[in-house]
């Protein structure tokens, strides 16, 4: 065969690929070699052979249960633990401290889905790492990667006055369902699913891939408490997009289920052949809600009901502060720890105040906060005055109480710039500047995937790099006016390629102009 017959044989080979199937991401070829949770039986080899064992293409796998290696830090791994409605208590503080002390930097994470992440261990202590949290009725499964991620709902669910009713079990029945389940370990991309029967819109709903919404609907002359369903929102994969109303309204009972079905429709139609494609939203854009509503009918047990009165007031707490409960007598306190990174020093004393002054319960908010319930009357003035409420405060700063930062450069390998520091910088010069405002959100995302929530902010950061005079410099885009609610709204742009360095000063004239009434 001469060189242009040659030739015209490997452009036929070469259009014939291009007209045939799209070509597996390795994503999905991960998925398609083994079941993700069977990556467990591989850990004793890598637990006898160290890191460097584990094949780069297969570092993915270990996200199943939530074992994550991290690119800044060859070696020390990140595990992301999973925490219902964000639902914690003394005992697995203690735990989480101790194993922080012994394998960790001393410090953990608090994210904004209400979990926490242990950070700077080797591989040779993941098993003993789950046996311990295992102890205490905690895990890491399917916390990271293609899969459901911890579930999201109000974190003073059964204490709070403010709220349709108690939604935190039907969240803990979809995590029971899904959690360890092979069913639900191939879905396309990650899956967020927010449950809450909070009437002050403390969750952000509109950017859950199912949100579940307290609702009210007349069913047989008798008017009955439930949920309104949304589907399909969504912060990272090219922006924040909308969750839009399914008109479903579900009783509590049957609210797990149908949320498991949700999941297993985006499982057998997601799309997966674009990574940054791979989301519910596009299910959703594609099919639209009714196709995607007829397909749910066709699943379930039951016919599906209209959507009921929504009945989430106008109003937005973050729970942070003093604030009675339900229960007499008893009072929950909200405390804000700033960028949401504890130290061990801190988790300890936590555990220690939630014993004496409370039940030994300690809640965690999408605010990157904590909250310990159960607090006596007669026993808050002496809480207050606590040495550690002086560095995790019920009475902070407005720009404090609403700051938010994702991970940043210095664990993350897709951020792009450092935001917890640069976070702080901007906080302490805001409150050396005007001492208080009116409630402000200011998040930080360091990447597009925005796990910081940066859209749904009143004013939301968004970390890249910009080159200034030739210099490659650490800088973000400027978002305002984000909401996710029940009006939800995507933040505008307004400012681009601002500087780190300058960036408190731009804050500063902004402030006026946004913080809320």
């Amino acid at each position: 065969m001469n060189q242009l017959e040659k030739k015209k044989t490997r452009l036929k080979r070469t259009n014939t690929a291009k007209k045939g199937k799209p070509k597996l991401h390795p994503a999905e070829a991960l998925k398609r070699e083994k079941n993700g949770l069977e990556v467990v039986d591989d850990i004793p080899y890598y637990v006898r052979n160290g890191w460097e064992s584990i094949p780069p293409e297969k570092r993915d796998r270990l996200k199943w249960v939530g074992v994550f290696y991290r690119r800044q830090t060859p070696g020390a791994f990140m595990m992301r633990l999973r925490m219902s409605s964000g639902f914690s208590n003394s005992a697995q503080f203690r735990t989480i401290a101790s194993i922080s002390e012994a394998h960790g930097p001393g410090f953990v994470d608090l994210t904004t889905r209400q979990q926490i992440q242990l950070r700077g261990f080797t591989i040779e202590n993941v098993q003993n790492i789950w046996n311990l949290l295992e102890e205490v009725g905690l895990n890491s499964l399917q916390t990271g990667f293609d899969n459901i991620r911890g579930v999201t709902g109000c974190p003073v669910a059964g204490l709070t006055p403010n709220e349709l009713f108690d939604a935190s079990p039907v969240a803990k029945k979809y995590t029971e369902i899904i959690a360890g389940n092979r069913e639900f370990t191939d879905i396309p991309r990650k899956f967020n699913v927010g449950i809450t029967g909070c009437l002050d819109n403390c969750t952000h709903a509109a950017s859950q891939d199912i949100a579940l919404t307290p609702a009210m609907k007349e069913i047989d002359g008798q008017e009955a408490k439930g949920f309104n369903v949304s589907v399909g929102g969504k912060m990272g994969s090219g922006g924040y997009t909308l969750a839009e109303d399914l008109d479903v309204f579900v009783l509590p009972e049957d609210a797990a289920e149908l949320c498991a079905e949700i999941t297993l429709i985006f499982r057998d139609h997601g799309p997966r052949t674009v990574r940054n494609k791979s989301r519910m939203a596009f299910l959703i854009a594609d099919w639209g809600v009714e196709k995607f509503r007829k397909e749910l009918e066709s699943r379930s047990p039951k016919t599906l009901l209209p959507a009921g009165k929504d009945m989430r007031g106008k109003k937005k707490t973050d729970h942070t502060g003093i604030f009675s409960q339900k229960q007499k007598n008893l009072n929950y306190v909200g405390l804000v720890v700033p960028v949401g990174r504890m130290t061990t020093a801190q988790l300890y004393e936590v555990a220690r105040l939630a014993d004496q002054y409370g039940s030994g319960e300690i809640r965690l908010t999408q605010g990157q906060n904590l909250i310990v319930p159960n607090v006596p009357d007669a026993k808050i003035g002496e809480f207050t005055a606590e040495p550690l409420l002086r560095e995790l405060r019920y009475d902070p700063s407005e720009v404090m109480r609403g700051m938010v930062s994702c991970t940043g450069i210095d664990y993350c390998h897709f951020s792009l710039i450092e935001t917890k520091e640069r976070a702080m910088e901007a906080i302490r010069h805001l409150e050396a500047k005007f001492g208080n405002t009116k409630p402000l959100t200011v998040y930080w995302s360091g990447c597009p995937n925005g796990c910081g929530n940066h859209a749904a902010a009143d004013i939301g950061l968004l970390g890249k790099k910009t080159k200034i005079d030739g210099v490659v410099t650490d800088a973000v885009d400027v978002f305002v006016k984000g909401d996710a609610g029940p009006n939800p709204k995507i933040a505008t742009k307004l400012l681009e390629n601002v500087p780190c360095d300058d960036l408190p000063q731009v804050l500063e004239g902004l402030v006026p102009y946004l913080s809320r009434k």
